[in-house]
């Protein structure tokens, strides 16, 4: 049975959005995640209803990262990323068990439908300093798998822009590079137009007071834009404190299209083609 549930947000999951006119991959997702985790199939089933042709499943610790594996071995519509989230990293590093935790990591890597090593970087929110050594630490290795693996690199950052990218700039980035969740400014939007890093816009993008995000979005490179519901978390508006879930990434489309006043069907294809850069096909 397919299941490791990390917990998430309680409570009933929202109605279905309108399907979109061409289909899309959400390049962020956690099925393994929540207190009622859906059966696999059917959350997959739920979203291609609604034109949502696939999904980036992504692992965040050595439990959910083998769950990965599992699940894109047991469905088609999906590839994977496999890694340490930066707020485990202290922890396995406490207990002498980071470095082997990541080789473990690489070694997960190695499957073919593994596409991603992520979520990695730096999170400062959570994490005391006494634990950012063993963060900066872990981002290193992650790179170094990601570059040596030939394989994107999706980018977990929250409140730590400036190490972030300067770690990029010491180790090197890998060839495709992702900003998750893109927290960021129009100046980080910019920074990342400059070195050709994607930048992947979740649920937040739809909130009211996501001025910030909103500014970043107009500057971006449309070549660089991806779209994710990082689910079960971030929940577009106007159903923030439901559950998320791939089904709902039309309600994150939409609102991109509309602020970049664009076609909804051209921004689906824009998505589209660039989620396929970054991953490479759903049919290999």
């Amino acid at each position: 049975m397919l299941k490791h549930d990390g917990g998430a947000q309680r409570g009933a999951f929202a109605p279905a959005p309108p399907a979109l006119p061409m289909p899309v991959y959400d390049n962020h997702t956690h099925f393994d995640f929540g207190d009622s985790p859906i059966e696999l199939q059917a959350a997959l089933d739920a979203a291609e209803a609604v034109g949502i042709a696939g999904a980036v499943q992504v692992g965040c610790d050595l439990p959910s990262s083998r769950f990965t594996v599992a699940a894109v071995d047991a469905d088609p519509r999906l590839l994977g990323a496999v890694a340490i989230h930066p707020n485990d990293a202290p922890e396995l590093a406490q207990a002498g068990t980071l470095d082997e935790a990541l080789v473990e990591i690489d070694a997960l890597a190695a499957h073919p439908r593994i596409r991603a090593i992520g979520e990695t970087g730096l999170d400062y929110f959570r994490t005391p300093e006494d634990g950012l050594p063993a963060q900066h630490h872990s981002f290193r290795g992650h790179l170094e798998i990601a570059k040596q693996r030939g394989l994107a690199l999706q980018i977990h950052c929250r409140d730590a822009h400036t190490d972030v990218l300067n770690i990029l700039r010491e180790v090197g980035a890998p060839s495709r590079l992702v900003f998750h969740c893109f927290s960021g400014d129009a100046e980080l939007a910019q920074i990342c137009n400059e070195n050709g890093w994607y930048m992947s816009f979740s649920g937040t993008v739809t909130f009211k007071n996501a001025h910030n995000l909103r500014e970043a979005l107009v500057v971006a490179d449309p070549a660089l834009l991806l779209a994710e519901t990082d689910a079960p978390f971030l929940t577009p508006h106007p159903f923030r404190g439901r559950p998320n879930a791939s089904y709902m990434l039309p309600y994150t489309v939409q609102t991109m299209a509309q602020l970049l006043e664009t076609e909804l069907t051209d921004m689906c294809q824009l998505l589209r083609r660039n989620t396929e850069s970054v991953y490479g096909s759903w049919a290999d």
